[in-house]
């Protein structure tokens, strides 16, 4: 966190007549929350970073995107634009994943360092309202919203184990074609099937329109993540807000569209599974919740356990073809890539669960309920299972950042930036910008 801001400073210093850094609030923890604007356009973008405190590669893309508006006056003076790079709105909880960001990159590290708070403290989520925002991260979101009145917002996010997809509040005609270009120069899968936006409509290949937000219980904000949010808050400025989703793990089956030869077979053993663990977990915090009471930070890692476990039976419930979860929804149509997605996430929620209650036993001193064992199985399991039976494989940084950026971009041009001469499609280099040079991995 230190360090990003450290290197926009350091880029402001080398640009100062283009770019500036302010500071736009400050998180529950005291640390600065840092706004770097590029360019001096009446049309505004924003772009925050680091809504979820696990998905790091926000940072380091928008550094890139000051460097190619600085470097590209296409994107600021000839369109009009500022670009204003929200450093990250969650520092704290980016703080808390320090165990793993610094490698080796492994699934094992990952799941046992990893932290994202409790659904209620996301800086994103708006369950009351915004009027009704405590988080001051969020108020500083909000806030900056209702200055700018952007005409585009990105929300960059990261998929820990999957394929890349975008999520719009409006639809942008061409951003479908442009995201399996760059899919596929960098190599990264679509994700046509993502779990998030299983109900939610198809706008093209890996790209999906965020519902309008309905209020509802906790449940089904989590599972189902049409809650309000500050993706739709700016929406009265004629606002369109992109969430873009980079992966940290592909897998490739992510973006196979066949029909699969056993639809609710899958179904039965995704739901079965998840049932399994979650009995398992439920066990472990059991024992462990005892020896709590003098752990520090135990109250921000049990929020997530706590929410994790809430959900995990409805959406096994929800999944399973053979059970009424109760909501009178049925299951849309699946593809592979749909179940692909549903086993992936099953298992994602699984470790995140047991690599949280792994760090609070660690915290306790010596694993006085005896259950690290257990926990480093479940751990072990799900990332065997990534590995060996869905073939993830870690995408290098610089992949990922390149991504995200180019996705970024493309939102910009097709969200409202005027024609520039000379380019394909509107957007400068589209269809001939190099892959990553991997020896920069």
């Amino acid at each position: 966190m230190d360090e990003l801001g450290v290197r926009a400073a350091a880029l402001v210093a080398r640009h100062p007549g283009h770019a500036r850094l302010r500071r736009v609030g400050t998180s529950r923890a005291g640390t600065p929350l840092w706004l770097l604007s590029v360019g001096h356009g009446s049309r505004q973008a924003l772009v925050v970073a680091g809504p979820h405190a696990n998905e790091p590669v926000g940072g380091a893309t928008v550094l890139r995107l000051a460097e190619r508006a600085l470097a590209d006056p296409r994107l600021t003076e000839g369109a009009d634009a500022t670009w204003n790079l929200l450093l990250c709105v969650d520092p704290d909880g980016l703080r808390r994943n320090e165990g793993w960001l610094s490698g080796p990159y492994t699934l094992g590290r990952y799941a046992r360092n990893f932290f994202r708070p409790g659904f209620l403290e996301q800086p994103e989520w708006l369950p009351h309202g915004p009027d009704h925002a405590a988080l001051p991260e969020t108020r500083t979101l909000l806030a900056l919203q209702d200055e700018l009145r952007p005409f585009l917002q990105c929300s960059l996010h990261g998929v820990d184990v999957g394929g890349g997809f975008v999520e719009l509040t409006h639809d942008l005609p061409g951003i479908a074609q442009r995201i399996a270009h760059t899919a596929a120069r960098l190599g990264i899968p679509r994700e046509l099937g993502a779990y998030d936006t299983l109900y939610w409509p198809d706008l093209g290949p890996a790209v999906y329109r965020i519902p309008p937000p309905r209020r509802g219980d906790l449940t089904a904000a989590i599972t189902e993540a049409a809650v309000e949010s500050t993706w739709c808050h700016p929406e009265r400025y004629g606002t369109v807000t992109a969430v873009v989703e980079a992966p940290m793990w592909g897998v490739a089956a992510v973006a196979d569209g066949s029909s699969p030869a056993d639809r609710d077979g899958v179904l039965r053993s995704v739901s079965r599974t998840l049932r399994h663990d979650t009995r398992r977990l439920h066990r472990v915090l059991a024992r462990v919740r005892p020896h709590l009471a003098t752990v520090p930070e135990a109250a921000h890692l049990l929020a997530p356990v706590d929410d994790y476990l809430l959900v995990c039976p409805r959406l096994a419930d929800a999944w399973d073809p053979d059970t009424d979860d109760g909501s009178g929804r049925s299951l849309p149509p699946m593809s592979t890539a749909h179940l692909v997605a549903l086993r992936l996430a099953g298992r994602r929620l699984a470790l995140r669960t047991a690599g949280l209650l792994h760090q609070l036993v660690t915290r306790t001193g010596g694993d006085p309920a005896g259950v690290l064992p257990e926990l480093d199985r479940l751990v072990d399991e799900g990332c065997a299972d990534y590995r060996e039976g869905c073939a993830a494989r870690w995408i290098p940084v610089a992949r990922q950042v390149e991504y995200q950026t180019r996705v970024v971009l493309a939102a910009f041009e097709l969200a409202g930036r005027r024609p520039t001469a000379g380019s394909r499609s509107g957007e400068p280099g589209w269809g001939s910008e190099p892959a990553v040079p991997m020896h920069r991995e």
